[in-house]
């Protein structure tokens, strides 16, 4: 439930704040006081778009913050899908500035988009544009979907696996009945293909192993010659070793006199000593470099041929000898391509069968929940004064399934004794629209968890008894709903469970709306100016007083 609304520097707005009740909460005001800044307001906090005039005063920032309380499960449960920390309340925030702005849930920065999805866990708006909604019948059978959707979703989750797999296997034939087209050549080149690889002998990691090779091979002389050149370095005969020898003999002479010495002389001693494996390690090595020309060029043609296959079918040899397993059953495919294609026809045939069945069954699920839908939307049109009206669903199916079904459906309706049903987009009056909206509403709204309704002047084009009707429709609704109405009709406004009045006035030059909880003397008044405007008479206050009386009258019982 809509708790609290706080809004600063936006539009007419300079800062305002609105703590909403359970019930009815109506908002009223003149023409141009600011009444749908409020909407706008709201709209932005559930992740509209910015408007670049939204900010009154473009120097600071503009702010609007909406709290919520969690009242059932599953919006608590659509919380934590979505990560979302909480407790008992939820607060969505919209900082705006004149460049950007920055969305927040609960004090954590998210994107604005995650606003309006939160949002739709909580509320429900319908604003004037809404009878567009009716008018395209593509809508009408998502709103059936959404009254049955305990047992359609499941259905349409199975639906759409199948579809997929339909969709795929179709792909797979049109595909393979191109190819036949093509079948003889393509058995020529993957023969050829298949040929190359299995001529090749390829061996996993055989290719790193022979690049070793050969850079030992291509470096070899260099190799050879570096190494002669340690070797005369450090070898007997005016070498290292041989100065090593002769530095030893040094200190050994003089090692009798100082102990230190003698320690020095033992070192050199392991030196010689490494130095001589060395050489020895180093000539056996050299002995070893046999350089064959030949060996070296098969080497070379042997990396030439799996470089080559590489390019063709690689990047690498495992991708090579994957690509040798997938054209031989290509190959297979084609050499005994009719018992293929036939095989696949099977599959396609089972396949759409299986699409059908669950397309036919969501139909009959659809129309079962039609059945329990339109007689609680025709009493509804009748609470809100449709005499004798009539209101059906018409189905007909499409020439092929979808992931949605193979339904196409439309709400029909009759307003008056006589008349011919008709689709909803014949209706003309923007009144009747809004009711029949409301009536729909009403109905669905009860299938979900949602708390709160809003309706941003839903009366208009609405008057006498009809107006009185609408009232009580909203005051029946808001005993189990949160209804919050925008309104200009007063029997609307007598209906109210909490009353809220929107002035504009202007304040140190600039104009300025306001937002004031009215007690009941001042909703007297309120009442009395919209049914008369500026002329507000004894006579017109004891209407008004009389119009709550009976209000409250209704409420009780």
């Amino acid at each position: 439930m809509l708790v609290y609304l706080h809004v600063k520097n936006l539009a007419l707005i300079d800062e305002e704040e609105i703590e909403f009740t359970g019930g009815l909460n109506i908002l009223s005001g003149e023409t141009g006081a600011g009444k749908s800044i409020i909407l706008g307001a709201l709209n932005l906090a559930l992740g509209e778009k910015v408007p670049k005039e939204m900010l009154r005063d473009e120097t600071k920032d503009g702010i609007v913050e909406v709290t919520f309380t969690i009242t059932n499960e599953e919006q608590r449960e659509a919380l934590r899908r979505l990560d979302i920390t909480f407790d008992d309340e939820v607060i969505l925030s919209r900082k705006i500035t004149e460049s950007r702005s920055v969305a927040k849930i609960n004090g954590e920065m998210i994107p604005a988009d995650k606003l309006k999805e939160v949002g739709s866990f909580f509320i429900d708006i319908y604003g004037q544009s809404e009878h567009q909604t009716l008018t395209d019948k593509r809508k009408h059978l998502a709103m059936l979907d959404e009254y049955g959707r305990e047992q359609i979703e499941p259905i349409k989750e199975e639906l759409s696996v199948v579809y997929k797999e339909y969709n795929k296997l179709r792909d797979e034939y049109d595909e393979a009945l191109h190819a036949n087209d093509n079948r003889d050549r393509d058995i020529e080149f993957l023969k050829h293909e298949i040929e190359e690889i299995e001529n090749a002998n390829v061996k996993v990691g055989e290719d790193e192993d022979l690049e070793e090779e050969y850079k030992l091979m291509s470096n070899a002389e260099r190799i050879v010659s570096n190494c002669n050149e340690a070797y005369n370095d450090t070898a007997v005969g005016d070498g290292v070793s041989d100065r090593i020898g002769r530095a030893i003999r040094s200190l050994r002479s003089v090692s009798e006199y100082d102990e230190r010495v003698e320690q020095l002389a033992s070192m050199l001693d392991d030196a010689e000593s490494i130095v001589s494996d060395f050489n020895r390690e180093l000539s056996d090595y050299m002995s070893e470099m046999d350089f064959d020309d030949s060996a070296f060029r098969e080497i070379e043609a042997r990396l030439d041929t799996l470089n080559t296959l590489k390019q063709k079918y690689g990047p690498t040899l495992e991708n090579v000898i994957e690509g040798l397993e997938l054209r031989c059953d290509k190959l297979k495919k084609l050499e005994d391509y009719d018992r293929y294609l036939e095989k696949l026809k099977e599959e396609l045939s089972n396949s759409e069968d299986k699409l059908l069945d669950i397309c036919h069954k969501l139909t009959a699920v659809r129309k079962e929940y039609s059945y329990d839908l339109l007689p609680k939307v025709r009493d509804a049109l009748s609470d809100l004064n449709f005499l004798d009206v009539e209101f059906d669903m018409y189905f007909t199916e499409l020439d092929k399934p979808t992931s949605n079904g193979i339904d196409e459906a439309q709400f029909i309706i009759s307003t008056n004794p006589g008349e011919p049903m008709k689709p909803l987009k014949d209706i003309a009056s923007g009144g009747e629209m809004s009711r029949i909206m409301l009536a729909l509403k009403t109905v669905l709204v009860s299938a979900d968890n949602i708390d709160t309704m809003i309706f941003d002047e839903i009366d208009a084009g609405i008057s006498g008894r009809t107006a009185q009707a609408l009232s009580e429709k909203l005051s029946v609704v808001a005993r189990n709903k949160q209804v919050i109405c925008i309104t200009h009709l007063p029997q609307v406004a007598a209906m109210a469970d909490k009353h809220f009045l929107i002035e504009k006035s202007v304040v140190g030059n600039k104009t300025v709306s306001s937002i004031t909880k009215m007690d009941e003397e001042e909703r007297i008044n309120e009442l009395a100016r919209m049914l008369s405007g500026s002329t507000v008479s004894p006579a017109v206050l004891a209407n008004a007083r009389e119009m709550i009386d009976y209000a409250q009258d209704f409420k009780g019982r």
